[in-house]
């Protein structure tokens, strides 16, 4: 096996803070960077080694900091450019990196750009932007927005639309001029100048649309919006534009990049982070996110039940294809996406086990691990009874539009229990004071309930707590190679409630077992010739002293270490894969 080239980047544990909700320090109801500051050591002692910060910048907040008025000014809401200057400082004082978020697909309405756009069709800055007149008295096509209606916005005082793909209020960037794109490397130049050391980049494989934005023409019969993804996902010119922003910026620092590009599957991720291809470190993709998606367009609002199966083939999938050609970024939920513990988990019965369970699989995967805000601690989705406690505006557009089209409160109200954005925005959960210690103040949205269960402070007194599993498990991978860059190779593909596979770096081998079911599942291995496997971590106390011949507890999770001369009885040295895979015995119990 070819030796992967070694990066800090590649052995990093990122964490995932969305600033609005992580800790607010000065009492009014919105998280700020002081409140990060003095929450860093928490992080610290987790283990993480990367801070990616959701959008701080100058925003309306209509959706929730990704309209962004001003890319080089900080959003009064979270302080100053001070205290960014000191949570940089901060950070790097403990050996931790920072990324921002770059977003580029789209500015706020209220962006300096966008006003000048708005003055006349001969303003220097109209180009900035996608303007298209009137097609037959109507929208320029037929596409619709992420949130719901028209992806076009009329203009009265110039008779034309503008393109936003998001709300009316975050009008599309034009990348086709070059003098945007060049205030647009300038900034990000002036960031990490600035000593950032990365970024994560919003949508990025939007930037560039078919420019005879012709009509979609997938949708349903008597749809009148249709997505028209197919005409801006991954489209003519983005991979000319990020490697011309390689070029311009990149290149030139020692940073991590990581895009955000929804819909591309692994041919297109082989364009973007392929070694030789000079554009991007490694991307968001989202097959394993729409895996309960019953259309396939990304809608949440349409699900479907998810098997094992089909989620072990997805990360298959991506694990062999990018092997050695590019690099997975690994994650279970974000900002966008409900708690992960409450979609492929258990957030009841089993919530402590489903959690670590969960959590072995983002850290054990080849690839950089995401964690995402509250995930170290369990926290779970959330029930708000009244819609006038969620803030999502995907997810209040989506019950304007149901109720409108004649469906149950009731109904649609379940559905947003399970899939709004908003579970997994509720405040972090800190202690078991009022508002979850997040605030002294009213919380900007209210905090989850349970917080008097679940909480940083009752974690961190619990040797045996979800956090501590994964300062656990973040002390693993950091101490085996094989845990980072070793080859994955999967067993029992078939199992509809085992995850099975290997890792296997240079003679050293990983054994990882996971169980997705609050089942318990008979497991048997041959013997081994000259050393029997090694529990070496398990989310379940008195799992360490037995051997891998014993049952698979709900949601347990099992890292064995094989011997340094470790082969299978009857296998030949080397074919411990093969050997392992026929071997392996598997049934359910009930």
């Amino acid at each position: 096996m070819q030796q992967q080239q070694t990066n800090w980047w590649k052995e990093g544990i990122v964490y995932q803070i969305y600033p609005c909700s992580f800790y607010d320090s000065n009492g009014d109801g919105i998280g700020d960077l002081q409140g990060i500051i003095q929450k860093l050591d928490h992080l610290k002692k987790l283990g993480v080694t990367i801070l990616w910060l959701n959008p701080i910048y100058k925003s309306p907040n209509v959706d929730n900091g990704y309209d962004i008025s001003d890319y080089q000014a900080i959003l009064a809401d979270y302080g100053t450019m001070a205290d960014w200057e000191q949570l940089l400082a901060e950070v790097h004082k403990r050996d931790m990196k920072l990324i921002m978020d770059l977003v580029v697909n789209h500015t706020s309405d209220q962006h300096s750009w966008f006003t000048a756009a708005c003055e006349g069709k001969d303003n220097p800055y109209r180009d900035y932007y996608t303007w298209r007149p009137a097609k037959n008295s109507k929208e320029p096509n037929n596409w619709c927005g992420h949130f719901f209606g028209s992806a076009w916005q009329y203009d009265s005082k110039s008779d034309e639309y503008y393109l936003h793909l998001f709300t009316p209020e975050q009008p599309d960037l034009n990348w086709e001029n070059p003098k945007l794109r060049q205030e647009i490397y300038q900034m990000m130049n002036w960031w990490l100048a600035k000593g950032i050391d990365g970024f994560r980049m919003d949508v990025i494989n939007m930037i560039s649309k078919d420019q005879a934005l012709p009509d979609a023409t997938d949708g349903k019969k008597g749809e009148k919006y249709i997505y028209g993804g197919q005409y801006f996902l991954n489209g003519p010119r983005v991979h000319e534009f990020i490697q011309e922003m390689n070029q311009k910026v990149l290149t030139k620092y020692d940073i991590m990049t990581v895009g955000e590009c929804p819909g591309a599957k692994l041919d297109d991720a082989l364009l973007y982070v392929g070694k030789e291809r000079n554009e991007l470190d490694m991307l968001f993709q989202f097959e394993l996110m729409d895996i309960d998606d019953a259309i396939g367009d990304g809608n949440r609002w349409n699900p479907k039940p998810w098997q094992l199966v089909d989620f072990k083939r997805v990360i298959t999938h991506w694990q062999h294809g990018l092997h050695d050609k590019g690099w997975n970024a690994n994650f279970l939920m974000n900002h966008d996406f409900p708690r992960a513990l409450s979609r492929f988990g258990n957030d009841t019965l089993f919530r402590t086990k489903a959690a670590s369970m969960l959590a072995t699989l983002t850290l054990t995967l080849a690839g950089t691990p995401y964690i995402y805000q509250g995930e170290e601690i369990g926290m779970t989705n959330v029930a708000f009874d009244d819609i006038d406690n969620y803030r999502d505006i995907d997810t209040l557009n989506f019950y304007k539009e149901a109720k409108a089209a004649g469906r149950d409160h009731n109904e649609i109200m379940q559905l947003i229990h399970k899939r709004s954005r908003d579970n997994s925005r509720t405040p972090m959960q800190w202690d078991n004071s009022e508002n979850a210690g997040f605030t002294s103040g009213t919380p900007w949205i209210k905090v989850n309930p349970n917080y008097n269960e679940i909480n940083v402070e009752l974690d961190q007194k619990h040797p045996e707590s979800i956090y501590s599993y994964y300062q656990k498990l973040i002390a693993l991978r950091k101490e085996n190679p094989a845990l980072i860059y070793g080859e994955y190779r999967p067993f029992l593909e078939e199992h509809p409630a085992l995850f099975v596979y290997l890792r296997v770096l240079n003679g050293v081998k990983f054994l990882v077992l996971l169980n997705f079911s609050e089942h318990t599942i008979d497991f048997k291995c041959p013997e081994f010739k000259y050393s029997k496997l090694k529990l070496i971590l398990s989310n379940y106390r008195s799992a360490i002293n037995e051997n891998i011949h014993h049952v698979i507890r709900p949601y347990a999770a099992r890292v064995y270490k094989f011997g340094a001369a470790c082969t299978l009885s009857g296998a030949k040295s080397g074919s411990d894969g093969k050997a392992l895979e026929s071997g392996l015995g598997a049934k359910p119990a009930w």
